[in-house]
């Protein structure tokens, strides 16, 4: 099959989907190796390049079609901590092998499931050649020139808070010409894109652990995103940018998932299904809540008897854990830290305690700080949380995604599952499959959390279009810890004035749903015990972290967004709503069919209310959700 165009592109490969719709060819023009992606006969993404720059060779061009092979994959496998709890993966495989002008050869795989494609490139020992050096890569992504993008900044480096960007702590651009996507850094993963009236396609990477750097999208240059690796000055300009490379060895997978709707969005699993566990988890690793003092209360709140307050609150509400974080070995120490721990294990509380990850790369202070950075120190201080009983860590200011800091990530999660402890990171990079690959990590925050919440009125007055967002986007592809659910009206401790928060009370626990994290960080304070709705705080006493199964129902990016989860028999569905006025939708629930279920909402004027519905036979809904509000149901 021939492409038209100034050089004629011949097609020598190609790969479908097992439903069929999904497609990708293989292509050279001018001896560069090319892709292209269809789905249902429509064009999702135009030739685009492929390729790599090492030090042993370019791979970018000069490049001769040597031959493919096909296969297929299928896999079952459980995994808890993700949006479905049982998986099956089922796809066709197409290896194409290229040689450079060098005659050195190099391989593409991929893999072509009914809604996703995942490729990575294979690189075989050259002669006597055992090792190399990845300097840059030529993927692209070249969608029709009407597209339209949701993207969050790569922030620039060593800037921001104490120089620890870029920390994924950006905004987004939503519903923007592909054209104007212009920023110096590029964008990070993932990133969301609404091709024409074809569909939707979401690009992202998945893999990446100390063995490669991790990376992220381009600005749009010639037509094209690309593959961009990390800037030079990340990680205060230490470290290579590119992968240090064993051969025979294999780069991470880039995945695109691709449909006609959000559905497949939202419900994909591409970023585990290519990924396996590193190794086995040393204990039965337990998740669920968490109560947190600083979100709302701030550093005065890191001494022992507001700690004890938290750890009463956490009892109260049936919560499994309290968060302590940053200044508590100053302001409490390890002997009190020791009382503490025993108190909240007599609460049944488990404890997880914050730590600086910083001991070289950038300028944060707070402590425990030269404790997590060090293979020595890190295990000195693991084999103390061990013995006192300290359930998990939480380990602050990671900025870069060089393969040196992707190693510091691996390092520290292997040697907390020695010591049985769990892993939660803030400041820090995307997750790429690491809910599979490590047994022991429960979530990362990149993304703009709830601290800037309380610092920034911006985020404040785009909460509800964020939270329209990140169901499509950055919680469809890992974890997400964004310490939500506020009921306070003000976003400090008096509760009075100040910060005051611009959601719904009903918007906040629907939140609880929508976002996706293992154990959660809930920003409850124990005024809320007796200021917020008893409903409210008895939905939070059984809130579930863990799901079964996960579905799109309705969504228009940073417009709305309704999103179904189970937790064993029962069903939640919560939505939100960003625009300015009620919005009257009507949606299919066929899990909730003929079903009396419980509904919160908010009226017209924003207060709250419990009441009992019934949804139809037929299973279509109707519900109003007002401006900044949401909903859920339950059963």
């Amino acid at each position: 099959m021939l492409f038209s165009s100034a050089i004629m592109a011949q097609q020598v490969a190609s790969v479908s989907s097992p439903s069929g719709k999904l497609q990708v060819s293989i292509l050279v023009e001018n001896n560069q190796a090319m892709y292209s992606v269809e789905y249902n006969g429509n064009t999702m993404l135009e030739k685009s390049p492929l390729g790599l720059l090492t030090n042993e060779g370019d791979f970018r061009t000069n490049m001769s079609y040597v031959g493919s092979e096909e296969g297929v994959v299928e896999k079952e496998y459980t995994q808890d901590r993700i949006k479905h709890s049982f998986i099956k993966y089922h796809a066709n495989t197409l290896r194409s092998t290229f040689t450079n002008g060098d005659g050195k050869e190099i391989s593409i795989l991929f893999q072509v499931s009914n809604n996703d494609i995942a490729f990575r490139y294979e690189l075989p020992m050259w002669g006597d050649t055992r090792a190399c050096v990845v300097e840059e890569e030529a993927t692209g992504f070249r969608f029709p020139s009407s597209t339209r993008s949701y993207l969050s900044h790569m922030m620039r480096p060593m800037e921001a808070f104490a120089r620890t960007s870029p920390s994924y702590e950006s905004g987004y651009e939503a519903d923007y010409p592909i054209q104007r996507n212009q920023s110096s850094e590029g964008y990070v993963y993932p990133g969301l894109f609404n091709v024409e009236n074809n569909g939707w396609v979401l690009i992202s990477e998945t893999g990446v652990r100390s063995l490669y750097n991790a990376s992220h999208l381009s600005k749009y240059t010639d037509g094209v995103f690309t593959v961009d690796y990390p800037n030079p000055a990340q990680n205060n300009g230490f470290g290579s940018s590119g992968a240090q490379l064993g051969l025979p060895g294999v780069t991470p997978w880039r995945t695109i998932t691709v449909g006609e709707t959000l559905a497949p969005i939202v419900e994909t699993t591409i970023m585990w299904d290519v990924v396996e566990p590193l190794y086995k988890p040393s204990i039965d690793y337990q998740f669920g809540r968490s109560t947190w003092s600083w979100i709302i209360w701030q550093d005065p709140s890191m001494n022992y008897e507001d700690q004890v307050k938290y750890i009463d609150l956490a009892e109260a509400l049936d919560f499994e854990f309290i968060l302590i974080d940053a200044w508590w070995d100053e302001r409490i120490g390890y002997d009190r830290m020791e009382e503490l721990v025993r108190y909240a294990r007599s609460k049944n509380v488990g404890v997880f305690l914050w730590y600086n990850s910083n001991g070289s790369f950038n300028d944060a202070f707070q402590t425990p700080i030269n404790k997590m950075n060090t293979s020595i120190e890190r295990k000195k201080e693991m084999k103390w949380l061990q013995e006192v009983g300290v359930k998990g860590i939480k380990v602050d200011f990671l900025g870069g995604d060089k393969q040196e800091t992707m190693r510091l990530y691996e390092d520290i999660m292997s040697d907390a599952n020695d010591y049985g402890l769990m892993v939660n990171f803030h400041g820090a990079t995307l997750p790429r499959g690491w809910e599979r690959m490590f047994p022991n990590f429960v979530g990362s925050e990149a993304v703009l959390a709830s601290e800037m919440l309380v610092f920034v009125q911006d985020t404040r007055e785009k909460e509800a279009f964020y939270a329209t967002l990140h169901p499509f986007i950055r919680n469809s592809v890992a974890s997400m810890e964004f310490g939500g659910v506020v009921l306070n009206k003000y976003l400090n401790r008096g509760n009075q004035e100040g910060q005051k928060r611009l959601t719904t009370d009903i918007f906040q626990l629907a939140t609880g749903i929508l976002f996706q994290n293992p154990v959660q960080f809930f920003a409850l304070t124990p005024n809320n015990l007796t200021d917020a709705p008893d409903f409210a705080i008895e939905f939070m006493r059984n809130i579930p972290v863990l799901w079964d199964e996960t579905r799109y129902i309705a969504g228009t990016p940073g417009k709305y967004s309704v999103i179904a989860r189970r937790n064993g028999q029962d069903w939640y569905i919560a939505g939100v709503n960003a625009e300015t006025a009620a919005k009257r939708i009507t949606i299919d629930l066929p899990m909730m069919a003929g079903q009396t279920v419980t509904m919160y909402n908010d009226k017209r004027d924003g207060t709250p209310f419990m009441e009992t519905t019934r949804v139809p036979a037929n299973g279509r809904f109707t519900v109003t959700i007002q401006p900044n509000g949401g909903f859920v149901l339950t059963k």
